[in-house]
């Protein structure tokens, strides 16, 4: 399992993360950013498969990738 950082206030609207996401873990969100484009929302978390490419490619360096590790009880 996968959990997604974003540091919203870097993001200059690229879209590369949403265009690269062979899992289509990102969407668009309906809110706007200050910046005045259409800010990313991570839609679907849980189908992350920690491939990194949205990490990666990101120019701005707004999105981590970490891996969460699962304990058994």
């Amino acid at each position: 399992m996968f959990k997604i950082k974003m540091r919203e206030e870097w993001c200059k609207g690229c879209y590369f993360c949403i265009k690269i996401c062979p899992k289509k873990v990102y969407n668009y969100s309906e809110e706007y950013s200050p910046k005045g484009f259409k800010k990313v929302k991570i839609e679907k978390e849980s189908e992350c498969v920690g491939c990194l490419l949205c990490e990666e490619l990101c120019p701005d360096l707004v999105i981590t990738v970490e891996k969460v590790n699962e304990k058994n009880s």
